[in-house]
């Protein structure tokens, strides 16, 4: 729908005027009377710019795209359904309707985009439509619930305790515990240490005392993505030039065209906000107003456990627990197939959850992820209302109201940010946490045992949080929550310390911050895993036995700055370098293809390469020598070099990191042609700026709070789902270059701050 300089719009359920004015970058500014006006109009906006989108991600999120592509997807809905994606997005559907306001905001978001879709025809329908060959149905609440049940299952659905339960039986306790241990050797946590708890904490389950014995599975779990996770922070009054909070957060995804994000201002008598929403769910997900900003990061808590089930018999109709047979339950999934039968699939559940199979489908990868006869515990499907979160700190005026906006939020965990113009600033590890002994999840559950089950929650009160601490900032990027210190479990393994690191040595250094000292750490892409290896790598290495390419690139590595910039070559060899190397040290032990396990953690191996230089993992057991860690080191850089040398031709140019990371923004269902070129931009995983091939800062965001507050942000994309539109991909360039846009909080329509191109009068009648 093209929008002349002013428009008028006649939609009968609206309850009084609304005004939108849409600014140069076409993001929209709702001016609304009441609540349900300003939802309405946000839901009828966002499906003017990203219908398509929303109907696609809402489908592939509920299994019911063969309804759309034909047999083609019928495993794929079958995973998303035995998954429990829409019994999970019905429970928390049914928290959201309890609560009246939530249940309003809903209902209105959802009337406001069937308006929009019952405004078009055919040929107004979004080009993929067309491609694709199929038209919008109506939009439902549940689809709302099912935006935020996607989200959580990119922020979860990663389970390694198949993995550890066979490094237990193959290596023992001793050597699990030594190369898998439950807190990092290099740590810098997101609750600063040495932070009291305040708290009289409940008292902690107990193990099982003779843990039954489970099989060992052939389950190859998704590895754990590093780098998809985020980063955000905030500066106290004391730190910057201005005396007021500086808030910065860049949440760290799967990046596509459209972007992931919906940049809007919702405007209404006690409601006045700008930010980020996710389009399909009402509100304002990352933003600020006048008094407050907030943003959030992946906590990574262990809120997702696999239950090994045994059943009676082959029909699933019952299966063994606490010494007795109880009955499952069947969930029928009528899967709908284009030009074919409606397919029917039963999924048994138990107490815990679905069994996600009894029986693998052929050639299904994601199928590889989840055990056969296992079920699953997963936060998601619980009844929940996060959407009230957003209400309230849309709306929220000091710290107080953060905590209580806090309270509704179960899944997925994040670390809420917040600043606010009172000069208080605060982090929350927020979730509903299970309250766990020690290592639960570490290792596969016998699910006949009623001492495995989760046996109740972690006070939300009693969540790791930290308000104004002495070091006047705080800060998260996915690292663990907090010291060892805290008196529950949460989960034994998080993100590397790296990031969290390095913005924490940035922060403590920074006074008389401004806006532009956070933009550019936002980009930067220094690596303290470089800092800390590269020394003693380079130490190892024999010059005397490398060719001339070889020595080149020894001479660009040992010359290194350690920023993964676009043009650092040294960059290339040492990611390919490092990769090599700890396949080098881990392959022989931790590689058999009919026990799968996983490496140690970079930190672990860091360790055992700087304090342990003579272990005895550095053999490879599968050669009648023994290796040294010298000769791995030596191998491990020949090849890289050799590798670069095959794919990039001889070294110089080509070899640059951004051309070798090859970073780009593909369409959202992969459409040849719609996605973006790929970006000579620089960047790491294990860097502030986590960029890799198409996942890094999805929004990024820089909030100075004081009288007036002033917003910066950046998508890699625009406000546009239309491909042919100049605001499908505007934002793009400026993203790359690590710039931000000024954001315009408008206090009315005449608001002369907001470059207004076009003003929407939307009338009753």
């Amino acid at each position: 729908m093209s929008i002349s300089k002013q428009s008028t719009l006649q939609l009968k359920r609206t309850k009084d005027a609304v005004d939108v004015v849409f600014d140069d970058r076409m993001i929209p500014h709702i001016f609304a009377k009441n609540d349900h006006d300003v939802y309405y109009t946000q839901g009828y906006i966002t499906a003017m710019n990203r219908l398509w989108q929303m109907d696609f991600q809402t489908r592939y999120a509920a299994g019911r795209l063969s309804e759309v592509v034909g047999s083609k997807a019928i495993e794929l809905d079958r995973y998303q359904r035995r998954m429990g994606m829409v019994y999970g997005a019905e429970n928390s559907l049914k928290g959201m309707m309890e609560n009246p306001k939530s249940k309003a905001m809903i209902e209105a978001y959802t009337a406001g985009i069937n308006d929009y879709i019952h405004s078009l025809s055919s040929a107004q329908l979004p080009l993929e439509y067309k491609i694709l060959d199929f038209t919008p149905e109506d939009w439902t609440p549940v689809k709302c619930a099912l935006m935020l049940k996607q989200m959580a299952a990119v922020l979860a659905i990663r389970s390694d305790e198949f993995y550890m339960s066979n490094i237990m039986k193959k290596y023992g306790t001793a050597v699990t515990s030594d190369l898998f241990p439950d807190y990092p050797f290099r740590e810098d946590p997101i609750i600063p240490v040495g932070t009291k708890w305040d708290f009289k904490p409940l008292s902690i389950p107990k193990a099982p005392v003779n843990p039954a014995e489970t099989a060992t599975t052939q389950i190859k779990t998704k590895p754990v993505e590093e780098g998809i996770g985020s980063n955000n922070w905030a500066l106290s009054g004391a730190k910057t030039a201005s005396g007021y909070p500086i808030l910065a957060n860049d949440p760290h995804l799967n990046l596509t065209l459209p972007s992931i994000w919906y940049q809007v201002q919702l405007h209404a008598p006690g409601l006045n906000t700008y930010g980020v929403s996710l389009p399909g769910a009402p509100g304002i997900i990352i933003g600020y107003n006048k008094d407050i900003a907030w943003g959030v990061t992946n906590v990574a808590a262990d809120v997702l456990d696999f239950y090994q089930i045994t059943f009676k018999d082959d029909s699933h109709r019952q299966y063994k627990y606490n010494n007795q047979w109880k009955n499952t339950t069947m969930r029928l999934e009528t899967i709908k197939i284009r030009n074919a039968k409606n397919e029917i699939d039963t999924v048994f559940y138990t107490h815990h959850g679905p069994v996600v199979y009894t029986k693998k489908p052929d050639k299904f990868k994601m199928a590889d992820y989840v055990p056969t006869g296992n079920a699953m515990r997963w936060i998601a499907h619980d009844k929940s209302n996060e959407i009230m979160t957003f209400y309230e700190l849309n709306r929220g005026k000091n710290y107080n109201d953060y905590r209580k906006a806090l309270r509704y939020f179960d899944s997925p965990a994040q670390n809420f940010i917040f600043a606010s113009s009172a000069n208080d600033i605060a982090i929350t590890a927020n979730g509903k946490f299970p309250l766990k002994w020690k290592d639960q999840g570490k290792f596969i559950l016998d699910g006949s045992d009623p001492a495995n089950d989760w046996q109740g929650w972690i006070p939300n009160a009693q969540n790791p949080t930290v308000k104004n601490p002495p070091r006047n900032f705080v800060s998260s990027a996915n690292q663990s929550s907090t010291d060892p210190t805290y008196p529950y479990y949460i989960n034994w393994e998080f993100s590397p310390y790296e990031r969290g690191k390095r913005i924490n040595d940035m922060l403590k250094v920074m006074n008389k911050a401004t806006v532009d000292s956070i933009r550019i750490m936002q980009s930067d892409s220094y690596s303290i895993l470089a800092q800390n290896l590269l020394p003693a790598l380079l130490s190892k290495i024999d010059a005397s036995k490398l060719n001339a390419t070889q020595k080149e690139a020894l001479s660009i590595t040992a010359k290194w700055n350690k920023f993964y910039t676009a043009k650092a070559v040294a960059g290339s060899i040492f990611d390919l370098w490092t990769t090599r190397l700890f396949d080098d040290i881990w392959a022989d032990d931790f590689t058999f293809a009919s026990v799968p396990m996983r490496y140690p953690s970079k930190d672990r191996t860091t360790e055992l390469i700087l304090k342990d230089p003579n272990s005895k993992w550095f053999d490879n057991v599968n050669t009648p020598q023994k290796e040294t860690l010298n000769d791995l080191v030596n191998e491990a850089f020949k090849y890289a070099c050799d590798s670069l040398e095959r794919k990039y031709g001889p070294i110089g140019k080509n070899w640059q990191w951004a051309n070798v990371k090859k970073t780009n923004i593909p369409h959202l269902a992969k459409i040849p042609g719609m996605g973006s070129e790929v970006l000579m931009i620089g960047g790491a995983k294990s860097t502030i700026n986590a960029l890799s091939e198409s996942n890094g800062p999805s929004w990024r965001m820089v909030v100075e709070l004081g009288k007036t507050p002033k917003g910066h942000g950046v998508y890699p994309g625009g406000q546009s789902g239309n491909p042919g539109s100049f605001f499908y991909d505007d934002m793009l360039t400026t993203w790359a270059d690590g710039k931000l846009y000024d954001l315009y909080l408008m206090n009315s329509v005449d608001d002369k701050q907001g470059k207004v191109l076009s003003h929407l009068k939307i009338s009753k009648k």
